[in-house]
């Protein structure tokens, strides 16, 4: 994985809100060394604490795996693959849009691999397209099977999972997230 990314972007939104290691600890329950063990480049984090992280500052997951220039098609490392040790392959396809409140992810799982996803913010909602293979998806409780072609839209809120079928899965794992509701009551005014 490329730590060095994650490593920075870590340092630069702590530094940013003027935290220490200890309060983002209780705010992501993410341990102070952990933390450290991140921001030092000495530990590379599964995507399960980049959530937790995330959720913490609540922020959107690529706000720490993207670049600087979230909107900018033309940075080539805008668009790149995040492998997290043991786990999915993330390539970001559009980094986090704060007007559209949403961010998109290309997600591949080798055959017969699962993952499950801890609840990640309150408000949170999951699109999944299968664009090859086929993938289960963790919903409710229940396993709601997929082929390419067909998608599922459901509350991220809540633990949930993907496993891909006997050849693998791909799909896009679309996150859009609560807008503030000052945002939501100006744009219900706007014509």
């Amino acid at each position: 994985m490329e730590s060095d990314g994650i490593t920075l972007k870590l340092r630069d939104v702590r530094a940013a809100s003027g935290l220490s290691l200890s309060r983002v600890a209780e705010m992501t329950g993410v341990s102070k060394a952990m933390l450290g063990q991140i921001e030092r480049g000495e530990s590379s984090p599964t995507i399960a604490t980049l959530w937790k992280i995330a959720k913490g500052f609540q922020l959107p997951l690529s706000a720490l795996i993207g670049t600087s220039a979230l909107r900018d098609p033309s940075d080539a490392s805008v668009f790149r693959t995040v492998t997290f040790p043991g786990s999915l392959q993330v390539k970001i396809v559009f980094p986090f849009d704060p007007v559209l409140g949403a961010e998109t992810f290309h997600v591949e799982l080798s055959a017969n691999q699962s993952h499950n996803s801890p609840a990640h913010a309150a408000g949170v909602t999951e699109e999944v397209f299968v664009l090859n293979g086929t993938l289960e998806v963790l919903r409710d409780g229940e396993w709601v099977p997929l082929n390419a072609g067909e998608g599922l839209r459901f509350s991220a809120d809540l633990p949930h999972g993907y496993r891909a079928g006997a050849q693998g899965a791909a799909f896009l794992n679309m996150h859009h997230y609560a807008q503030p509701a000052e945002l939501a009551n100006q744009e219900s005014i706007l014509p």
